[in-house]
């Protein structure tokens, strides 16, 4: 079954990761989705503050009791925060993916990739799809 998202804003990618969009600055993170499939979470390499990132590149890497998990950015920029929670309470990752758990904040270099991801509705529809 299938577990549709619960952000209800931002953008999605096929990848299960999701982009909430404030002005200039974009946080990205792992769906619910994302989270349920690894499953308990142990471990997350955040990357560092002032990292050049393009659309596609891995920023994290995320690591469960079942598998290791890659975290692409789906935005181009410069990382200009981190969530240091996750170091010391990896789990945020299962009880919040969505909420207290996004991983990096971007300053976007280019809005325009946006339009290539998907709204809550599409992502929805992809999930259930599967």
């Amino acid at each position: 079954k299938a577990v549709v998202s619960t952000q209800s804003t931002g953008y999605y990618t096929e990848s299960h990761e999701w982009v909430n969009v404030q002005g200039s600055l974009a946080r990205v993170g792992i769906t619910d989705h994302a989270q349920a499939a690894l499953g308990d979470v142990v471990f997350i390499d955040i990357p560092e503050v002032d990292t050049d990132v393009d659309a596609g590149d891995e920023i994290a890497s995320v690591e469960s009791v079942k598998a290791v998990g890659d975290v692409s950015s789906p935005i181009g920029g410069i990382v200009k925060a981190v969530n240091e929670a996750l170091s010391d309470t990896p789990t945020l990752i299962n009880s919040s993916p969505e909420d207290q758990a996004w991983i990096a904040e971007i300053e976007i270099s280019d809005v325009s990739v946006l339009d290539n991801l998907m709204d809550k509705a599409a992502y929805d529809a992809f999930l259930l799809q599967g």
